[in-house]
């Protein structure tokens, strides 16, 4: 697949001109309750419309295959950034981060992924390319997710409450920190030396934790396509949307119980897709019905298990 500069240009222009619009609503506020909910709608909506139409760019400019490549990536990419909300969910209630703060650290931990997950791309399929089995292990990272998230959420609760802790956890034995937050500042000076706030803490364990998923999402969209273009852009789409997916799900979460026992579900055949890749191959168009399928089956019997729940409540 031989990408032209231009198509780069493109993309790159698409990305900036999105954040620098972004931003600038950001600086300004979204309000609180069912405003702020009403913007981040307003927002996801629009970041799924834009990778969808980029995806018909693709369509328009390399065909179909490519086209149903992309999108089957970036299907994965956002299903998988469900697990992002999850933890970011608990680091914000750790770190008691008043919801006009995180909008913030949100937008500046998703451009430091960005630049993370460039960087990851390039060096797996480095990686890939020299040593073609490194799929293997490859395979067993993303099966180790699937476990990881189908039975490890109270380890993963310790490992976030252990990291939050703002005066005692691991950030704090590298930067000085003042307990108390100041504003939307990451850094204050008092008596002449610099203290991170709680804030930096937050984009701190943002970061980190979201160097954690790459691990697995990386290996998981390699399964898909060794195109850096596909893999990139499917990533980068997937991730601008995360902080506006983050303010429309946050409050749902419980209601969708099954949806990380599905996520679960879709790395395990990712994994066993790369596990059999030398012997099976399977079409870019049968991945992207299986994801889909998958995460049909996960949001509805979450829905039918919360509204036999409020049923039940009723008649009690």
């Amino acid at each position: 697949m031989d990408v032209s500069w231009w198509v780069w240009t493109l993309f790159a222009f698409l990305v900036l001109a999105m954040l620098a619009l972004d931003l600038g609503l950001a600086s300004r506020g979204a309000g609180e309750g069912p405003s702020r909910l009403r913007s981040a709608a307003l927002w996801s909506g629009a970041w799924i419309a834009l990778s969808l139409l980029f995806g018909l760019v693709v369509w328009r400019l390399y065909g179909m295959e490519p086209a149903v490549t992309y999108f089957t990536a970036y299907v994965l990419e956002k299903s998988l950034s469900v697990d992002n909300v999850f933890v970011f969910v608990l680091i914000f209630a750790e770190l008691r981060t008043p919801p006009a703060r995180q909008r913030k650290v949100l937008y500046w931990g998703v451009l430091g992924a960005l630049v993370m997950r460039g960087i990851l791309i390039a060096g797996g399929m480095f990686l890939i390319s020299r040593f073609s089995w490194l799929i293997v292990p490859f395979a067993v990272l993303v099966l180790l997710a699937a476990v990881r998230i189908l039975f490890g959420r109270e380890k993963e609760r310790q490992v976030v409450a252990s990291a939050c802790d703002v005066c005692g956890s691991w950030v704090a034995r590298i930067l000085p920190i003042t307990p108390v937050l100041h504003g939307e500042r990451f850094v204050i000076k008092q008596r002449g030396r610099l203290l991170a706030t709680p804030l930096l803490v937050a984009l701190i364990v943002v970061e980190t934790t979201d160097f954690v998923f790459a691990l697995d999402s990386i290996p998981a969209a390699l399964a898909i396509s060794r195109e850096p273009f596909i893999i990139y852009t499917s990533n980068v789409f997937a991730m601008l949307g995360l902080r506006s997916l983050y303010f429309v799900l946050a409050g749902a979460l419980k209601r969708l119980r099954y949806l990380r026992p599905g996520l679960a579900g879709i790395l395990a055949f990712v994994g066993a897709k790369m596990l059999l890749s030398p012997v099976i191959e399977v079409p870019a168009w049968a991945s992207l019905a299986v994801i889909i399928a998958i995460l049909a089956v996960a949001v509805i019997f979450s829905l039918a298990f919360a509204s036999q729940e409020r049923v039940s409540g009723a008649q009690a």
